[in-house]
């Protein structure tokens, strides 16, 4: 009884943590990286955390980031409580626009 249950429990868990982890492993390396990418894959990527690095250059010091790196910077502006300007999101965004 007790192995059921924990395995029933193990699968609603596991299931929407897949799910979540679909969106990431979906974009591969032919997608373009956006502002609505996922903060830790634009940071994976040597050029993209360059662009983002220039304006946010605390971003991944922050205590917040190991909640925040898997939603995208567009994701999380609104609750920066105006540490990420509409201003910054355009700049990252062209430079994200300029990476090959």
């Amino acid at each position: 009884m007790t192995i059921r249950f924990f395995a029933a429990s193990l699968a609603m868990v596991a299931t929407p943590l897949a799910l979540a982890a679909a969106p990431v492993a979906a974009q591969g390396a032919e997608a373009a990286l956006t502002i609505e990418t996922p903060i830790e894959t634009l940071m994976a990527d040597e050029a993209a955390r360059a662009v983002v690095v220039a304006e946010l250059p605390d971003l991944e010091a922050s205590q917040y980031y190991p909640y925040i790196k898997s939603m995208s910077l567009k994701e999380i502006q609104p609750q920066s409580q105006g540490a990420i300007t509409e201003e910054m999101l355009a700049r990252i965004a062209a430079g994200l626009a300029e990476i090959d």
